[in-house]
């Protein structure tokens, strides 16, 4: 079960995080001036998460379907086989993650003097203070709070010393605790959505099952990527060489 609910968590977690990017560049040709001009600076912020989130983590999505299937999974009985191939090739064409990373922390989040990423911010508390209403997402609501403020946190670490050396050492770690906090996020309202109506069926309480997941078992993985980055961990970037 734990591997069904990390494929679902993945899976739909990207399907709502690219709708919500859809819905954005929508905005920006029919809102009006100034709603058009915060869905286009926050969609910057937003679309190296979208094109590398969804290639890295649903590729694992496929990995475990073919672990769920045993050996046959490896074989061509079943279609996960050929999902993994053809998916392996998103995290190639999506620009590689190192650039999306880089293009992330080096340029995204310090747009406008950081506007994008405070715009980002004021969505995801405006999500959270609707959460807090309803009893069942309270928990939920205090773990993203506590995520965000990490990653708003190491933000400004990483360019502590003005050294862009220092700050895109850890520019991909940075991109996957920022992604996982993104993602929260859309778990977050998709729980709230679950529960304004028809909260007892089966497709809700599934997705209930897997925004609990996601906020328990992903989300905390996003305090060692931030570690490195607040520190502004030199040990990949240092490394001779030679040595490999």
């Amino acid at each position: 079960k734990r591997m069904l609910l990390a494929q679902k968590s993945y899976g739909e977690g990207a399907l709502a995080l690219n709708l919500y990017c859809a819905r954005l560049v929508d905005e920006q040709h029919t809102a009006a001036p100034q709603a058009a001009d915060e869905a286009r600076l926050l969609l910057e912020v937003l679309t190296p998460i979208a094109k590398s989130w969804p290639s890295e983590f649903c590729l694992e999505a496929n990995s475990l379907a073919i672990q769920i299937h045993g050996g046959y999974g490896y074989t061509r009985d079943f279609q996960v086989e050929q999902y993994w191939r053809d998916n392996r090739l998103n995290m190639i064409h999506e620009g590689t993650h190192g650039i999306q990373a880089a293009d992330l922390l080096g340029r995204k989040v310090r747009m406008d003097n950081g506007r994008g990423l405070q715009l980002l911010a004021a969505r995801i508390d405006a999500s959270i203070a609707a959460a807090r209403a309803l009893p069942e997402l309270v928990e939920f609501a205090d773990d993203l709070t506590a995520a965000l403020q990490q990653a708003l946190a190491a933000t400004e670490a990483a360019w502590a010393t003005g050294d862009p050396a220092q700050a895109l050492a850890n520019a991909v770690p940075y991109m996957q605790a920022l992604g996982h906090v993104v993602l929260a996020w859309m778990w977050l309202d998709v729980a709230r959505a679950s529960l304004r109506a028809d909260a007892q069926s089966a497709a809700n309480i599934g997705r209930r099952a897997a925004a609990r997941y996601f906020l328990r078992y992903e989300l905390p993985r996003i305090s060692a990527w931030l570690a490195v980055v607040r520190t502004r961990d030199m040990t990949c970037a240092e490394m001779d060489e030679a040595g490999f």
